[in-house]
Order: C-alpha cells, then structure tokens, then sequence
C-alpha cells in the first residue's frame, strides 16, 4: 500500500509542480489552488510511505517521479522540446527509480 501512495504522491509532485509554473508567482487563482491542494495531499502521501519505506529511497523515488511527469508534460504540451538526449535522459531516471523501488529493505 505504501508504493501505491508513494507513486500518488509522486504524480501530485508533478501537477503541482506544474501549477506553480502557472500561477505567474502564485498570482493567478486557480493554478495557486492547484499548486496548495496538490503540495499539501502530495506531503501527506509522502509522510505515510516513510512509514514502511526508507527515507532516502522514499524521497528519491516521490522527486524522480515528480520530475519524470514533470518533463513529460512539458514535451506533451509543447512547453519544453522533444528531443532524444531528453528522452533517454528520462529513461535512465526512471530506471534509477525502478531500481531504488527492487533494493529497497524498508525500514529496519
């Protein structure tokens, strides 16, 4: 249950990050709400995935996640290029993550 709240946690890392982007500095309505609502059930599923898995690898997968979907988003909606350096860039942090998620011990 704690790595299906942690991926959560994760793709709300990526949408309020990409709300904050957004808000122009936190100065449009909806994008800041966004960007609170989102941080705030993103901390909370943080916290509750630390209870059965370490920190570290907690903290690392929630921030690769966050930063994957970021980028992704940003190549979807033509925000940020395509290209494949980026692509296989990404590759290689999801498979970090992947990694990190098979090594894991959890809490000893």
């Amino acid at each position: 249950m704690s790595w299906i709240v942690l991926i959560a946690s994760g793709i709300l890392e990526a949408i309020w990050a990409t709300a904050l982007g957004k808000s122009e500095g936190l100065t449009k309505l909806w994008p800041s709400v966004i960007f609170f609502g989102g941080l705030a059930l993103s901390m909370v599923g943080l916290a509750f995935a630390m209870r059965e898995i370490a920190t570290g690898t907690a903290y690392a997968v929630w921030v690769g996640i966050g930063a994957s979907l970021t980028v992704i988003w940003a190549m979807i909606s033509g925000d940020s290029e395509v290209s494949w350096p980026r692509i296989l860039l990404l590759m290689g942090l999801v498979g970090c993550i992947v990694g990190l998620k098979l090594i894991d011990p959890g809490h000893e």
